[in-house]
């Protein structure tokens, strides 16, 4: 059972524990209900894109066994889930709606609200319908009045049923491996690129949220962004890593909440720098009512060259996941309280944090030992950044069961619950049953 100081905020039934997911993950069921193509659909078919051509036609099925997985997320006493719409479920082509796919997630906000679970919806988990991509993707700024328009679609038909929106998933990700190293869907490799897509991603966010703010007023709206705290590799390196934690931590964030790029990054990128227009930067500053924050790990930083050059250190002897990130949740009190020193912050929920392990069934039983630590650790970082004044409000793991992890394919498994792939059975893993005990605990008062 994870355990926590009695005087702990996680120990009060306010602090919101769930799980999380993302539909082209888990859902399966592709060519279903008039669901068209996304870019990773596209992606998945590119040889070398993804390991050994996995793709999502199947994953887990969930499109079809999403009462028995919401069921599971009761019995493992979580407080609230962590969903994402499908845009090329909801949005045809020729712009129509496509009812059957309001349907499918109107059956599954129903299944979550007869458990009386707290629901948060990702409005784009990377899945951009490939008849946008035609024309041009994130890098066409009217891709941003099309998510505007997707979102008036969703938010009018489900209003305050959803009490947490956001508006995108980790545009860091869509940008800069989407658009700018070419290691995510739509494969793009270019630094100009990188920036413009990143540009219409936040300004995509900023047009959303006046439209949530009318159509479900009483729900909470705002953005999750993915941060890895940077540590220089020696005294030397303290400037390069500056610049690094401002490329890639304040990039999406100070846009956001000062409406404006850091300028030492736009000076020295500026020959690649995006067309922004009057007006765009307030847009994107749209006041906001809470901040995801999504942590696996941390970044070691050298110089590489003249400044501000720089490489990652990839460092000896330290633990890592399967997936060869390292175990650092010293890192996510130092990402937590650093923004919390530089930024007016509101609230914060931790929508992803979790690991990826050669998880193995022996006897019916899933042993992750290590992932339990993990879990142990990295919680009680975020109790201390609570006890230093940071508001933080809740925690995903990440995630609910295995699943397809885009590049990785099905190879990393970062579930609490074990998936078969074969047969489609979930098995609880010895983390998901600890975070159970604990949660029941929790409501029992101990």
């Amino acid at each position: 059972m994870y355990k926590f100081p009695k005087d702990s905020k996680l120990n009060d039934p306010k602090f919101v524990f769930g799980v999380a997911t993302a539909s082209y993950q888990i859902e399966g069921a592709t060519n279903v209900d008039d669901r068209c193509p996304s870019i990773w659909d596209t992606f998945c078919t590119k040889p070398g894109a993804v390991y050994k051509q996995h793709n999502g036609d199947v994953a887990c099925l969930h499109y079809h066994l999403y009462q028995q997985d919401v069921n599971l997320i009761e019995n493992l006493g979580m407080d609230a889930y962590r969903l994402s719409i499908a845009w090329p479920r909801i949005i045809r082509p020729d712009g129509s709606i496509n009812q059957k796919g309001l349907d499918f997630y109107d059956r599954v906000i129903s299944a979550l609200e007869e458990k009386n679970l707290t629901i948060m919806a990702t409005l784009y988990h990377w899945d951009l319908p490939q008849y946008l991509d035609d024309k041009g993707g994130w890098l066409n700024r009217e891709t941003a009045y099309k998510f505007a328009q997707y979102v008036e679609v969703v938010s009018s038909y489900f209003g305050d049923r959803i009490d947490f929106y956001a508006t995108l998933n980790e545009p860091w990700c869509s940008a800069f491996h989407g658009y700018r190293d070419g290691k995510h869907a739509p494969g793009i490799a270019d630094d100009k690129s990188g920036f413009q897509a990143g540009h219409n991603l936040l300004l995509a966010h900023g047009l959303a949220i006046p439209i949530l703010r009318k159509n479900a007023a009483n729900s909470k709206h705002g953005i999750v962004l993915n941060f890895n705290p940077v540590y220089p590799a020696d005294e030397f390196a303290i400037d390069v890593a500056n610049f690094a934690e401002q490329e890639h931590t304040h990039w999406f964030i100070k846009p956001i909440l000062e409406g404006e790029y850091p300028e030492t990054v736009y000076q020295h990128y500026i020959d690649v720098m995006p067309t922004i227009e009057d007006g765009d930067m307030g847009i994107i500053s749209a006041k906001i009512d809470f901040l995801g924050v999504n942590n696996y790990s941390r970044s070691v930083i050298d110089q590489d060259g003249q400044y501000p050059n720089y490489k990652q250190v990839h460092l000896s002897d330290v633990e890592r996941t399967q997936i060869g990130w390292e175990v650092y949740p010293d890192g996510l009190l130092k990402l937590l309280t650093d923004l919390h020193q530089f930024y007016q912050l509101p609230p914060i929920y931790i929508t992803e944090n979790g690991a990826a392990f050669e998880d193995k069934v022996v006897d019916g039983v899933v042993e992750d030992e290590q992932r339990c630590r993990y879990f142990q650790n990295y919680l009680s970082s975020v109790d201390e950044a609570i006890r230093q004044g940071v508001d933080i409000r809740g925690y995903f793991a990440w995630s609910f069961m295995d699943n397809f992890e885009w590049s990785e394919g099905y190879k990393m498994r970062f579930g609490i619950v074990y998936v078969d792939y074969k047969t489609q059975k979930r098995i609880p893993k010895r983390s998901a049953l600890e975070f159970r005990e604990y949660l029941i605990a929790r409501r029992s008062g101990f």
